[in-house]
């Protein structure tokens, strides 16, 4: 595992020189090629040590990483053309990879901690350095005091845990059941909070909405899926005490995921939009994981890993729409059909990904956490109904009111997408549709 992290650590001194943007990005497609050749014996580990090592989880969650970060190079090339301190751009995203590969890949329960919050600086940087309206700095506070609050205690609960048990690997921690209540909600109050679950969730759509189009992404594509990764990890610890009381998680997220989807439909900014959809589906996959059978872990994990390269998209969608217009509201996002024909496609594509419309790895995951939650008790059904019926109605808003209808007539200067769009959306939709074939890895391994 420590060969791709000095493949990362060495990239620092390109992104110190002048136009090496498109190389670095260059640099990383390739990582994420080597990447995705690692066996995974069938075991399910791989490259195990004594500090790193990669399950499948991990696995598909690094991969993810590293193809959104490459992509966010991709996306960002106005930064690029106006020359916007592209340097510091590039070294505040390979040290935010780095973050997330540590996380993601190390074994020590302290260690998950320490790099968890590190990956926060980084995002922070790029919505207060990058952002666009001043209120960037207020969204930036939100997102790191909603963090800071609830993760002093998760550290106090891994001081606890290494007090009382002594070890650390997050591989040994199944040999322990720790029924405590105070320690359980301060182990898994700071993974709710990072999905984000419904009602700690206000610092995401204010993050999302004052971030570039790079801090969208990151946010959306591998952020949310931290609180989840988390959770996959730490509950199985906590087994006996979760049994009692994850009753109150699955009703809060499904509750909140029908409301969320009711904010959705009131929604005028388009990316405030995508990032409460992201609320509403990551509502699910906290239902699937608390129900703590296998269908809810295999659920939680293939959607979050589909949902990453959905929303990524979307937001890159909403971007190409705002360099084109200046404004994300739908009130002038209108009649883009007219101009972009090409583009509707691609906003008709991931939209209905994000409807979990076959073959998307959307759909593979929302059946297999409706699996889970409905076993688990049949009253969820109900509200399961709701939330996948306002997903397709809000995804249906979004496209047709920015794709059809009367263009605005302030619209003197257009031109229509740029092959870098093209692949970049590309890039979105051809894993997230053809992974589906590759759904044993997930369903097999897990």
């Amino acid at each position: 595992m420590m060969k791709t992290f000095f493949f990362l650590s060495f990239l620092i001194p390109l992104c110190l020189k002048k136009n090496m943007f498109w190389m670095v990005q260059m640099f990383l497609f390739m990582l994420s090629f080597l990447f995705m050749n690692l066996t995974i014996n069938i075991n399910g580990y791989c490259n195990l040590g004594y500090l790193m090592g990669c399950d499948i989880i991990s696995y598909g969650l690094i991969l993810l990483s590293i193809w959104i970060c490459s992509l966010m190079i991709l996306a960002s090339e106005k930064l690029f053309n106006h020359n916007y301190y592209v340097g510091f751009f590039l070294l505040n995203i390979i040290f935010l990879l780095m973050m997330l590969y540590l996380t993601f890949s190390t074994l020590n329960l302290f260690m998950f901690y320490l790099f968890f919050e590190g990956s926060l600086i980084p995002t922070l940087i790029l919505i207060v350095g990058w952002g666009y309206q001043p209120e960037r700095i207020q969204a930036g506070l939100y997102l790191l005091f909603y963090t800071l609050f609830v993760s002093l205690p998760l550290l106090l609960g891994i001081f606890y845990i290494f007090d009382s048990g002594s070890s650390m690997i997050i591989y040994f921690m199944k040999f322990y059941d720790l029924n405590l209540y105070i320690l359980y909600f301060s182990m898994i109050m700071a993974f709710l909070v990072k999905m984000p679950m419904y009602f700690v969730h206000l610092w995401l759509p204010k993050a999302h909405v004052e971030a570039p189009v790079s801090g969208s992404m990151i946010l959306a594509g591998i952020m949310l899926k931290l609180g989840g990764y988390g959770l996959l990890r730490v509950l199985i610890f906590l087994q006996g005490i979760s049994l009692k009381l994850n009753f109150l998680w699955v009703i809060i997220s499904l509750v909140g995921g029908f409301y969320i989807s009711l904010k959705c439909l009131c929604q005028i900014d388009m990316k405030s939009l995508i990032a409460y959809s992201s609320v509403a589906h990551m509502g699910m996959v906290i239902g699937g994981i608390m129900t703590m059978n296998y269908w809810g872990n295999l659920g939680s994990y293939v959607l979050m890993v589909g949902h990453g390269l959905c929303s990524s998209g979307m937001f890159c969608l909403a971007n190409i729409n705002y360099e084109r217009l200046h404004s994300r509201s739908l009130m002038l996002n209108k009649g883009m059909m007219s101009f972009m024909p090409s583009m509707s496609l691609w906003w008709f594509l991931l939209l209905s990904g994000n409807m979990a419309a076959p073959p998307s790895m959307n759909l593979m995951g929302e059946i297999s956490l409706i699996n889970s939650l409905i076993s688990w008790s049949w009253l969820t059904m109900f509200m399961l109904m709701l939330i996948s019926f306002f997903s397709a109605g809000y995804s249906l808003y979004l496209y047709s009111y920015t794709q059809h209808g009367k263009y605005n007539l302030g619209l003197y200067s257009f031109y229509s997408g740029v092959s870098r769009e093209y692949l970049l959306l590309m890039l979105h939709w051809i894993p997230l549709n053809i992974l589906v074939l590759k759904i044993d890895y997930f369903m097999i391994w897990f």
